[in-house]
Formats: structure tokens, C-alpha cells, sequence
């Protein structure tokens, strides 16, 4: 599902327009990224988690080439799903 179609999904549940559809969802989106830049972690009870993880420095390899590199330290956004979304899924889903 692309952004598009998920509007269309949400207008077609909730009845509202389009365009108040978009600017809510450009709102909710932002206010995640601010969160996450800021440090905080965003939790969607029955949902999930937003989160940011620290990458440490580690080696890696240039696929070209093969030759070993240096990939440097980052800050990574990590969602983890909540039980009552694993639910959802069914249990072909439940880790091993």
C-alpha cells in the first residue's frame, strides 16, 4: 500500500476528505520525526514502538570491490510492533 491508497482507505472508513486526511497524516508523521530527533521514543499502545537505536562503528566490505571498509556510527529509527498487531497477523508470525 503506497501513501495514495492509504488515504484512500482512511477517507473511505472515516468519511472525511482527502485533504484533511493528508494534512493529519503529514502532522502525525512529523510529529514522530521531531520526536525521534529529539531523543523520545513514540508508543502506539496495540500498535508499537518507534524508537532510536545507536549503530556502533563497525567493518564492513565494499560489495564492488571487496575490500574492507570502515561503515561509520549512526542513529537508526526502529519500529517494534505491539502484541495486539503480532495478534493481528496471525501466529505464523510469532518469532522463533
Amino acid at each position: 500500500m503506497n501513501r495514495e491508497e492509504l488515504l484512500d482507505a482512511v477517507a473511505a472508513r472515516t468519511h472525511m476528505s482527502k485533504r484533511d486526511i493528508n494534512a493529519a497524516l503529514d502532522a502525525t508523521l512529523a510529529t514522530i520525526a521531531d520526536s525521534l530527533k529529539g531523543g523520545d521514543k513514540v508508543t502506539l499502545v496495540g500498535f508499537g514502538t518507534f524508537q532510536v537505536k545507536e549503530r556502533a562503528p563497525r567493518v564492513g566490505r565494499n560489495p564492488r570491490t571487496g575490500q574492507p571498509m570502515t561503515i561509520e556510527a549512526r542513529r537508526a529509527a526502529t519500529f517494534t510492533p505491539g502484541k495486539a498487531l503480532n495478534e493481528t497477523l496471525g501466529p505464523e508470525n510469532k518469532p522463533k
